[in-house]
């Protein structure tokens, strides 16, 4: 496993970490025995950053992953946890004391004392321009509840608000071969500041998986049947906002660049052919997918041939819807 350094945070990070977001519920049931089952054979082969948020699961990922602490020496690991979603999407609610106590509970769920890194969770916009909020965190660092803080973001425009903040660490932003955005500026400016970029939805909810067709049909619990249109959060959380249909077709073209592997695994070779990245967090529902994605480490090369496709397909499908919005 390849580890990278992020700079402002002082981690070294396995290059594929391990989103947690299904093992709160929002992906169809995983049960815990599951998880666990995951979770070891992740940290089993190198993996050593795991993100979650306290609203997976209405903190069920958190506990799941508390579990698992309990069974190794979690010093070796870097668990990145989320705050914001409690509340409202108000900027008021973004206070000393409203963190205070959403940190107090992810410790209480994760079993530590101080969260390696926590991460404003794809808070209103406003609020990355709030001088107190930055204050706030700092407060919490100085007190050892936190030990470093992030951003979560939907938009190019915040990453780039957050990375102007000097202790802002690491940012989390949706960045794959349907969202290319993120090559622009934030990946270059990120790099220049030595804040880590935390690459998630890198399969764009599964479409980039290639196993998806127009008869597919996904769980009443699972997002992507209920917020396919934004009805639940923002829609680019969701197939990177892509056109399920739109995207089927581009899906398509993106496993034809390729035969070596997997489209999935190409999917993330190719976002980890990008130094600037620190670390791609696909999520696992069950133990064949993860190896799927481990896979990814062992193709950068490849990841690196098929940019150019990459490029041709986001400019064909997609540019003229995505890249405007976020």
């Amino acid at each position: 496993m390849e580890n990278r350094q992020i700079q402002r945070a002082n981690f070294t990070v396995s290059a594929l970490g391990l989103g947690t977001w299904q093992l709160g519920g929002d992906w169809g049931d995983v049960s815990e025995e599951q998880a666990l089952e995951i979770l070891g054979n992740a940290y089993g082969a190198g993996v050593n950053f795991f993100d979650t948020a306290d609203v997976y699961g209405d903190g069920r990922s958190e506990r799941i992953i508390g579990s698992f602490l309990k069974t190794i020496d979690k010093d070796k690991v870097i668990v990145a946890t989320k705050m914001g979603r409690r509340a409202p999407l108000d900027s008021s609610f973004y206070t000393y004391e409203n963190f205070s106590a959403w940190i107090d509970r992810s410790r209480t769920n994760l079993g530590v004392d101080s969260l390696d890194l926590t991460q404003l969770h794809c808070p209103p916009d406003e609020v990355f321009d709030i001088e107190s909020v930055y204050d706030d965190l700092d407060r919490l660092v100085d007190e050892g509840a936190i030990k470093k803080y992030g951003v979560s973001v939907e938009t190019c425009s915040q990453a780039l608000r957050a990375i102007k903040r000097p202790k802002v660490a690491t940012v989390q932003i949706i960045f794959n071969a349907f969202r290319l955005k993120p090559l622009d500026e934030v990946l270059p400016s990120a790099k220049e500041a030595g804040v880590g970029i935390i690459a998630r939805i890198p399969l764009a909810s599964g479409l980039l998986s290639g196993k998806y067709t127009k008869e597919t049909i996904f769980s009443q619990d699972d997002h992507r049947n209920y917020n396919r249109k934004g009805e639940a959060f923002d829609v680019g959380e969701t197939f990177s906002g892509v056109d399920y249909e739109v995207g089927l077709q581009a899906a398509k073209r993106f496993a034809n660049l390729q035969n070596a592997v997997a489209p999935a695994t190409a999917a993330i070779a190719w976002i980890l052919s990008h130094d600037a990245v620190s670390t791609v967090i696909p999520g696992a529902r069950n133990i064949s997918q993860l190896k799927g994605n481990l896979a990814a480490t062992d193709y950068l090369d490849l990841g690196a041939s098929i940019d150019t496709g990459v490029v041709d397909i986001y400019d064909q499908y997609l540019r003229s819807s995505i890249h405007p919005r976020w």
